[in-house]
């Protein structure tokens, strides 16, 4: 297992994904509720226009495939609703709260990815109330 830890995704990370196995990406988004805690499948999609600083996972994947030809056997994205993500000196209430929801969600996938166990039985969405 490695471990990449980057504040942005960007093609460097290609060739690495296309040697994986199994690639599970870790991000933020203020595109879903503050808070809210998911793990889902991802598909890889063609990058729109020409690769940038900073790909989502489905075009990291489909630049896998595009210039490897190969894919890992599963890719997951685990987000983290953000709410903003503006320069601050601290999570929001909200994000703090989602910690360890969102903490013990990668740890139960890494652990069924290192037990051999299919990471994810179905697409699910774990959302703190």
């Amino acid at each position: 297992m490695r471990v990449i830890s980057r504040q942005q995704w960007t093609p460097d990370l290609v060739e690495e994904i296309a040697a994986s196995e199994t690639v599970l990406f870790v991000d933020c988004s203020v595109a879903v509720a503050p808070g809210s805690v998911s793990v889902i499948e991802v598909q890889p999609t063609a990058a729109e226009g020409r690769a940038t600083h900073h790909q989502g996972a489905p075009e990291l994947l489909g630049l896998a495939q595009k210039l490897y030809d190969s894919l890992p056997r599963t890719s997951l994205l685990l987000t983290v609703g953000a709410g903003s993500i503006e320069i601050a000196e601290e999570f929001s209430q909200p994000v703090l709260d989602a910690i360890p929801l969102a903490c013990a969600k990668l740890e139960e996938t890494v652990t069924r990815f290192l037990a051999g166990a299919a990471p994810l039985d179905a697409p699910q969405r774990a959302e703190r109330a």
